[in-house]
């Protein structure tokens, strides 16, 4: 195996690396919106955001919201 075939089986294979690592943290999340909505509208029943939110930091709505 000559050395340039080599370095780009290397380089490769860390891309390839690093993309298996984004797919499920920020991929898979990103196309599927409907499903995430559901489980974070689960995840903060009963939160009431004012109590969580520091005081003079403004709440910005969500951007999937139709108005």
């Amino acid at each position: 195996m000559s050395s340039n075939r080599r370095v780009v089986l290397i380089f490769g294979g860390f891309v390839a690396a690093v993309a298996a690592a984004f797919y499920p943290i920020f991929f898979y999340p990103l196309s599927h919106t409907e499903e995430y909505k559901k489980i974070q509208s689960v995840n903060r029943a009963g939160i009431n955001q004012a109590d969580v939110q520091p005081a003079g930091v403004k709440i910005w709505s969500d951007p999937f919201k139709p108005k």
